[in-house]
């Protein structure tokens, strides 16, 4: 409970925090000590005010505490943690004639209320300050066997800074989890609607290719493809709006379907596997991906005539007969397949292959 910065009042808050009163409630029991020493005392004024003034230590205590713990502050000039804190060392101080010693009882509760409620760097500024006036007013006025109750005054100091320091550095290791969660989780939707598209849209561009030069040679046929794509492009839609919502999964045997489909498209010969099983099913979605980007590339750069695609229990290989890299730098989908794959514990390399053409390989 810092008051550093406004809180953002749209954050989920942690449905354990209304239970946190639990780990100070317990400290409450040590004002029994000047309420008893109030009670005890021969002086009437000391029996009738003490125990008033112990009440309204304890009510104010409770009240801005759980006021902190909640984040909810009256709108106030003063910020509300200084107003409670004068007031609480306002009551501190009304104890010391009444009781005398007996109100250092309430030093501990003064000083974690400063150490929580007040912004940095006032809160370790009222901390030491705090502790040499309690030490050299104990010193003077008791005298120095009453220095232990100091000793355990600097020990809830302490406990309390800790406490806090703590918390400060657990929220923005927090805050920097979070940050970098939105970021992975933006970027795989950005690699997945890029696979997910570039696919597609390869796809649909040799269709649509395809069905203008048939119009007239072979108008069934010219429709049978514009037909395709109106399916094509449903299926895309569907996968974007599954990838955007994180819940699309690339099926290797559906790619090795669709590899075929684009490759013939395109007038590509094509070697591909009977049988999807022989791979670990552990694997097969990163090589559904691989496939559906590697058979992409193929299609839309290699100039290919001939693509093979072996797989085996913990690898995958595309090759062509293409031009080749030719220097070109890994672009975004590749760099998006590397990723993918080195997530799962994998290895991808991308190079020339035995055919003239690229080769791309992903092994477990």
């Amino acid at each position: 409970m810092t008051t550093d910065g406004p809180a953002d009042p749209l954050a989920p808050r942690d449905p354990w925090e209304r239970f946190g009163w639990l780990m100070w409630s317990g400290w409450l029991v040590f004002l029994a000590f000047p309420l008893v020493a109030s009670l005890a005392s021969d002086e009437t004024t000391t029996r009738l005010l003490g125990p008033v003034v112990v009440v309204a230590f304890a009510a104010v205590y409770v009240v801005e505490v759980l006021r902190l713990t909640r984040g909810r502050q009256a709108d106030l000039p003063v910020p509300e943690p200084v107003l409670a804190l004068v007031l609480l060392v306002a009551l501190a101080l009304a104890a010391v004639p009444l009781i005398g010693a007996g109100a250092l009882s309430f030093t501990p509760f003064v000083q974690s209320f400063a150490v929580f409620g007040l912004p940095r760097p006032a809160w370790w500024l009222f901390a030491v300050g705090g502790l040499v006036a309690v030490s050299t007013g104990t010193w003077l006025l008791l005298g120095p066997d009453e220095l232990t109750l100091v000793f355990i005054l600097v020990g809830v100091t302490a406990a309390a800074a800790a406490g806090r320091l703590l918390g400060e550095h657990s929220e923005a290791y927090g805050t920097a989890v979070r940050g970098r969660d939105v970021a992975e989780e933006r970027e795989r939707v950005a690699r997945d609607v890029h696979d997910v598209l570039g696919h597609s849209l390869t796809v649909l561009s040799i269709k649509a290719e395809l069905a203008q030069r048939l119009l007239d040679a072979d108008p069934e046929r010219a429709r049978a493809e514009l037909a395709d794509i109106a399916r094509l492009s449903r299926e895309a839609l569907g996968e974007v709006r599954a990838t955007v919502g994180g819940l699309r999964a690339a099926r290797l045997a559906d790619e090795l379907t669709g590899a075929g489909r684009a490759l013939a498209d395109r007038g590509i010969d094509a070697d591909l596997p009977d049988d999807v099983r022989v791979a670990d099913p552990r694997y097969r979605p990163v090589m559904g991906w691989v496939l559906r980007e590697a058979v992409t590339n193929v299609v839309r750069h290699s100039g290919a005539r001939r693509c093979v695609v072996r797989l085996e229990e913990r690898s995958l290989v595309v090759e062509d007969d293409g031009r080749g890299l030719a220097g070109s730098r890994e672009g975004h989908g590749l760099r998006g397949l590397r990723e993918r794959v080195e997530q799962s514990g994998g290895r991808f390399a991308v190079g020339g292959g035995e055919r003239g053409g690229v080769r791309l390989e992903v092994r477990w």
